[in-house]
């Protein structure tokens, strides 16, 4: 009886912040927005600012997705966001060249990187076998 409260609890989306998927990317957001605070002034406009936006972009865009109920978008939106998750390990790669970011703190943010690009994957899987099941575009009936 646990198991069926704990699997209709965990089924239950209301809005794009109940996603796992878009949970998973907000914490790699905030790892990413405490570690460009070491970071020094004169990087603030320019590696840490391409930072903040690409890891700011991952949860807008899996926001947006959301919001557009139509499977294709969904899908769409949610490649972007894989994509700016590329563009943050390169971010990190310059971080570390350069020396503003240890070989731990990289490699520890890489994986993070690299466990979300995993789940926004598994998301992409889902949404694609959730439209081909439907037979229809639409998520919802909502407009």
């Amino acid at each position: 009886m646990e198991m069926e409260g704990a699997e209709e609890k965990r089924s239950i989306i209301r809005t794009f912040e109940d996603l796992d998927v878009w949970k998973v990317c907000r914490d790699l957001r905030l790892q990413v927005s405490a570690i460009v605070r070491t970071f020094p002034k004169e990087e603030q406009y320019r590696l840490r600012d391409q930072l903040v936006r690409a890891s700011r972009s991952v949860t807008a865009n899996l926001a947006e997705g959301y919001g557009r109920f139509h499977y294709a978008e969904n899908i769409q939106f949610a490649r972007q966001a894989r994509g700016s998750l590329y563009e943050i390990i390169d971010h990190l790669t310059v971080a570390q060249e350069e020396q503003l970011i240890s070989d731990e703190n990289f490699t520890s943010m890489r994986e993070g990187v690299l466990r979300a690009i995993s789940v926004v994957n598994g998301f992409i899987r889902y949404l694609s076998k959730a439209r081909t099941a439907s037979h229809g575009s639409r998520l919802t009936s909502n407009d």
